[in-house]
């Protein structure tokens, strides 16, 4: 540990460091003293982080080319804010939900601050939405391969350090995400930020030179004889495991939430917070120093459960309060929607809580519901293109996922009505309850334009009419959609389920193609039965009612005891004589 003192300085004073050392890269040591490094500590730069060749090359100096960090002033501890579990968290990338919309100041157009705006809140409340999850704020730089494409990273998983926000995104540094998040307290929401602490944008070994290569790389990053590890796919991988990088991650977490404000956190390839020696472990350094924080034990935690190391996929292994990313959810509900054969059995086990996935004590809302994210095809995408179109990335198409679940002519509002009628906690990506297109691009992250920004004049309001009524359903069955795993039906007093076929029976979940799946629910004196109708026809079904007793559907219309095709529809069990 190196220290000292610097006499006079105060706040608004900028600096860098330089570093001796050898350069020794067969050994992961990468000293370059005419690299201009920052304080991975720093809450503040300069400016924003642009990619240039001279921070590759071994030998020339980077002074004119880093941003200086910036003593900063004492910040006081905010006022915190109970905890509060998710019940509709929707993601959003800050630039592109605010860069075109005609209700927000040009001026505040693409920044944090335009969160704030009236309007902006309207729109989340319109919705229902009672958690916000920002994509990254920390402060980036483009990767390498983008600078010779004209590219710029829209999404901002390529940190620079922990601690400083993204001039780009925040203009106004902390002091501005500070304010925007007091406003959205004030207004009922929660905030979780997206952190990625698995790797830096320093890269592989032909990256930049801008942080934590040049103080250490060899103790920073995960090393295998002398060569950087990579289980990220992004070139590095941060050593997660190391004494003096835990403490140095977990001051950077107190720091968002004490000094900023955040209600939580989700963790990009969450994987890698628990890799140790010989594999993943829940009670890895890094996981179990924020289970023993006082602090950040009582903030929201959702893990992204895998990176693309060995033994990366680890869905269901997060320690019990965290929430997890649950992409078998995803694809079990595409899946049916499409038709598969066999579908039904899985996608019935996702719509009452992924029980074999999240085993007690943990609950159904462990699972974090979604069906389409910030990577990957839209919900409008899904449903219209059969094959990717990344050919603007500059790859010829061949990035992102290849293999993904879509198919044509679907059911945007089946795929809604779906998400919010299962058990778990959903979670939306901006733009998705009014059909936000990336023309197929299922790889946006390098689309920091019209692709990925969200078209507000072209918006369907009936569809987001619709997923208003779907998340004030979902609160009012709050007994049916309980966060309990689904039990067999015993009783008017227990809570139970029975899965019926379209002639009222058992379903048989040995058929090759169930295109039909019906839920009764037994809630305290209460019954109901959400019918889902994969086929192209409506369906009229069976089912038979308590004495006295008749069924009527409640969503999409009150109506006859039918699904319409290519949909989900909720009934209720009423008095025969009520109308």
């Amino acid at each position: 540990m190196h220290h000292g003192f610097v006499t006079g300085l105060k706040a608004g004073a900028k600096y860098g460091f330089r570093v001796e050392g050898p350069w020794a890269p067969d050994s992961g040591l990468r000293y370059d003293p005419t690299k201009l490094l920052i304080d991975p500590f720093a809450w503040e730069f300069d400016g924003a982080f642009v990619y240039h060749t001279d921070l590759s090359v071994q030998g020339a100096d980077t002074a004119a080319r880093v941003p200086k960090a910036i003593i900063s002033g004492l910040l006081s501890d905010v006022v915190r804010v109970p905890y509060r579990k998710p019940e509709f968290i929707y993601e959003l990338s800050v630039k592109a939900f605010t860069k075109l919309h005609p209700g927000v100041p040009e001026k505040l157009r693409g920044t944090v601050a335009a969160l704030a705006e009236p309007v902006m809140m309207d729109h989340l409340k319109k919705i229902g939405v009672d958690t916000i999850e920002l994509m990254p704020l920390t402060a980036w730089i483009d990767e390498r391969h983008l600078h010779s494409l004209g590219l710029n990273n829209a999404w901002g998983y390529n940190p620079v350090q922990f601690f400083a926000p993204d001039l780009n995104l925040a203009p106004g540094g902390l002091a501005e995400i500070r304010k925007t998040i007091a406003t959205l307290h004030e207004n009922g929401f929660r905030m979780i930020m997206d952190i990625v602490l698995n790797h830096t944008g320093e890269g592989d070994e032909f990256g930049p030179t801008l942080c934590l290569r040049g103080f250490d790389s060899a103790l920073y990053y995960a090393h295998a004889g002398g060569k950087l590890i990579n289980d990220t796919g992004c070139g590095n991988t941060v050593a997660l495991n190391q004494p003096h990088i835990v403490d140095m991650v977990i001051r950077a977490l107190r720091h968002w939430v004490l000094k900023v404000g955040v209600d939580g956190f989700r963790f990009d390839l969450g994987t890698v917070m628990g890799r140790v020696a010989d594999g993943f472990s829940p009670t890895a350094p890094l996981l179990q120093a924020i289970e023993d924080d006082p602090v950040l034990s009582t903030c929201v935690m959702i893990a992204e459960p895998w990176d693309v190391g060995p033994g990366g996929y680890q869905l269901g292994q997060f320690p019990k309060r965290w929430l997890e990313w649950n992409d078998r959810y995803r694809d079990d509900v595409r899946t049916f929607w499409r038709g598969d054969d066999y579908s039904a059995n899985s996608f019935a086990t996702r719509l009452a809580g992924s029980s074999e996935v999240f085993k007690p004590p943990r609950k159904p809302s462990s699972s974090v519901n979604f069906i389409a994210a910030h990577d990957g095809f839209t919900f409008y995408d899904l449903i219209k293109y059969t094959d990717k179109n990344n050919y603007n990335n500059g790859e010829e198409n061949r990035d992102g996922k290849s293999q993904e679940v879509t198919w044509p002519a679907g059911n945007v509002r089946a795929l809604l009505a779906t998400l919010f009628l299962s058990r778990g906690t959903p979670m939306l990506t901006a733009g998705d309850e009014f059909g936000r297109t990336q023309g197929g691009n299922n790889n946006a992250y390098a689309q920091d334009n019209d692709i990925t920004w969200l078209n507000w004049q072209a918006r369907d309001i009936s569809l987001i009419d619709d997923v208003a009524v779907l998340v004030r359903l979902r609160s009012e069955l709050r007994d049916c959609i309980a966060d309990e795993f689904l039990v067999g039906l015993n009783g008017k007093d227990t809570q139970g389920a029975i899965w019926f076929d379209a002639d009222g029976q058992n379903l048989d979940w040995a058929k090759a193609k169930n295109c039909f799946v019906g839920l009764m629910i037994a809630a305290g004196d209460k019954r109901f039965a959400i019918a889902t109708n994969g086929s192209s026809e409506k369906t009229v079904f069976k089912l038979e009612a308590d004495q006295g007793q008749r069924w009527s559907r409640i969503y999409p219309a009150s109506g006859e005891l039918m699904c319409p095709a290519q949909s989900i529809s909720v009934f209720q069990q009423l008095e025969s004589s009520m109308q």
